[in-house]
């Protein structure tokens, strides 16, 4: 049986991956150890940096082992790459974070969270602002995790993508709002010799709305890996 090591995204429960696992498990043979992210779905206080992620990653998965990263997971496999390049036999990027775009957004929300400060003590006032500048997943975060959130988008200004020399697949959603598809074109002009695939209806999350596509999406690469 062929193993899998994914890390997962900016969430709190791996319970929506239960069903992919289940049928790569059972109908491809295919076995997916999950990686708790300290932080999100294991705990930790501590404030977390990519270089901090990157050696946990290195740490927790054996050498030349195929590896998933999906979002946030994918930008700490990057940076994993983009050091050790021997590291992994190959690497899967799943709808991944790690293209730096300049967002006039985030440079607004900031503004904006300095100006309503006082506003912010409200519990109720707090998650409606959030809410209007699209940072549900901030809201959501532990002080901690605030700060570790902003460590991670600061530091895809420093990732040369072009450093991972990693046999590389990308499976991207084309309906994904959070990474666009225009970052998975970016990525793979990067990554020399990467394979980019796109499905038209996958969303950013893809274990949730199309598990048994993404499950014979990750088939077939395996397949593929000698």
């Amino acid at each position: 049986m062929k193993k899998l090591y994914v890390i997962h995204g900016w969430t709190y429960t791996v319970e929506p991956w239960a069903r992919t696992i289940e049928i790569l498990k059972n109908e491809y043979q295919i076995e997916l150890e999950m990686l708790n992210v300290p932080g999100l779905t294991t705990g930790s206080k501590k404030i977390w940096t990519i270089e901090e992620y990157k050696d946990w990653a290195d740490r927790n998965i054996p050498k030349d082992a195929i590896a998933l990263g999906h979002s946030n997971g994918g930008r700490i496999l990057l940076n994993l790459c983009s050091e050790k390049s021997d590291k992994l036999k190959h690497l899967i990027l799943l709808d991944a974070a790690g293209v730096y775009e300049k967002s006039v957004k985030r440079e607004v929300s900031r503004k904006l969270s300095k100006l309503f400060a006082p506003l912010k003590k409200s519990a109720l006032l707090r998650k409606i602002f959030h809410k209007l500048i699209g940072a549900s997943d901030y809201d959501r975060a532990p002080e901690n995790m605030k700060k570790t959130l902003a460590n991670m988008l600061d530091s895809d200004k420093k990732l040369d993508i072009t450093k991972v020399k990693t046999p590389t697949t990308i499976l991207w959603g084309e309906k994904d709002k959070v990474t666009p598809l225009r970052q998975a074109k970016k990525m793979h002009e990067r990554i020399e010799g990467s394979e980019l695939l796109t499905y038209k209806n996958w969303t950013h999350a893809p274990y949730i709305s199309d598990p048994a596509g993404l499950a014979r999406a990750i088939n077939k690469v395996m397949e593929g890996i000698k």
